[in-house]
């Protein structure tokens, strides 16, 4: 969900949430590779007090590690966007997703109906991104989470997105929602639809345990109905399937699949 991720109206909202005034997200010095990055996570210590984490946030940032794989994963971010539409499907196995989720549209129907009924946003949507960003579950990352956040945060490309994420993360942490060793994806997306933890803290439902798939599914509905899901096939909500993620490809490929699913 972050790889072409949200713009700056999602990062100003996550900076409201946080009680924070945008400037703080430049406070610290970013950089380009590990060096420097103890130093600066001493700095950002004390920004997160100042919008109010912790001790265990503020420990679990203390234990954080410069996490190459994130970086080598985020510069090549672009490329996987790259191509058609039906390229892109075709790598992400759009058939295996479409397939998939009229199956557990249909082993689900009480759980869908019930998230339709509350949020406006049918089945196709949720399971397609389900689908696009997990396999279903089945790969939901193994990078730590607070490592890959904190990272990007302090990395030099987009210090500005990633530094309320990092917050919200650390908030996460002294609510109980993540851990010091929880594990995501390589930008610190965590659980079945890969929410970065601002928007967990933004659109997460019930107790936000993302690795939860009632939780997580309900969760993505009430994000898109944030972001103006007004019923109605993928189709016609354009719009909300854009905040979920800025891509033209991806965006493509979630309606493509989506009205399939939806389509029965």
């Amino acid at each position: 969900m972050a790889l072409l991720a949200q713009g700056g109206k999602i990062v100003a909202g996550i900076l409201l949430a946080l009680g924070l005034g945008a400037g703080v997200a430049n406070a610290a010095s970013c950089g380009k590779d590990a060096n420097g990055f103890e130093a600066w996570k001493a700095s950002f210590a004390e920004q997160a007090k100042v919008s109010g984490v912790k001790s265990r946030g503020l420990q679990a940032l203390a234990g954080a590690k410069y996490a190459n794989a994130t970086i080598r994963v985020d510069r090549a971010v672009r490329k996987a966007f790259s191509g058609s539409v039906q390229d892109f499907m075709k790598r992400r196995g759009g058939a295996t997703i479409i397939a998939r989720g009229k199956s557990l549209k249909k082993q689900n129907a009480a759980l869908f109906a019930d998230i339709e009924r509350r949020y406006g946003v049918p089945p196709g949507p949720l399971l397609a991104i389900w689908g696009m960003e997990t396999g279903f579950g089945a790969a939901m990352g193994k990078q730590n989470t607070v490592s890959a956040i904190v990272t990007l945060a302090y990395d030099c490309r987009r210090p500005a997105f990633f530094t309320p994420h990092a917050l919200a993360a650390l908030k996460l942490v002294d609510q109980g929602v993540l851990t010091a060793t929880t594990v995501g994806a390589a930008h610190g997306e965590f659980g079945h639809t890969q929410f970065l933890p601002g928007n967990i803290l933004q659109y997460g439902v019930g107790d936000m345990n993302l690795r939860d798939k009632t939780t997580a599914l309900a969760s993505t509905a009430n994000f898109l109905r944030g972001h103006g899901y007004r019923g109605g096939p993928a189709s016609a909500n354009r719009g909300a399937i854009a905040g979920w993620n800025s891509a033209s490809v991806y965006q493509q490929a979630i309606i493509i699949m989506a009205d399939a699913i939806d389509g029965e």
